[in-house]
């Protein structure tokens, strides 16, 4: 489900009490986790962490890069960790951590989708956002374009 809101806090209010709820609760702990030099943003109709393109402006499509974002889909609601998706390593160890918590893991190349709050090891997707400082992730991305 798209959205066409312009603000982050316009998104959450836009979204039924429960979905509200459970991306407010897991947008509080990216803030407490992300790393230094990132941007709250909405853009592709979801709440975006993003390195502003002051910092890397060559990028594949123009846009400044997605390092993590917040989205209520049609039937789930997601976490996007572009670090997960970059990072074989980083994925191992996501996955590893996921799955020592008991939690059913429900993810594609870099979105954890998840029904509510319960669902999700909120200390493992802190420590997925954390993972990353800005200037590491923008490595990550070139080398990952051959650069």
């Amino acid at each position: 489900m798209r959205s066409d809101a312009e603000t982050v806090e316009e998104y959450l209010a836009s979204l039924p009490e429960g979905r509200e709820e459970a991306l407010s609760a897991v947008r509080s702990v990216i803030l407490h986790h992300l790393p230094d030099g990132y941007a709250e943003e909405m853009r592709w109709g979801m709440i975006s962490y993003e390195v502003p393109l002051a910092i890397q402006s060559d990028t594949y499509n123009g846009k400044p890069l997605m390092y993590a974002a917040l989205a209520s889909q049609k039937r789930h609601m997601a976490v996007y960790l572009s670090g997960v998706y970059a990072d074989p390593v980083a994925r191992e160890d996501f996955e590893q951590a996921y799955r020592a918590t008991g939690k059913r893991m429900d993810m594609g190349k870099s979105c954890v989708r998840f029904r509510r709050l319960d669902d999700l090891p909120l200390e493992v997707i802190g420590d997925a956002v954390a993972r990353y400082p800005v200037n590491d992730f923008v490595d990550l991305y070139h080398r990952g374009r051959g650069r």
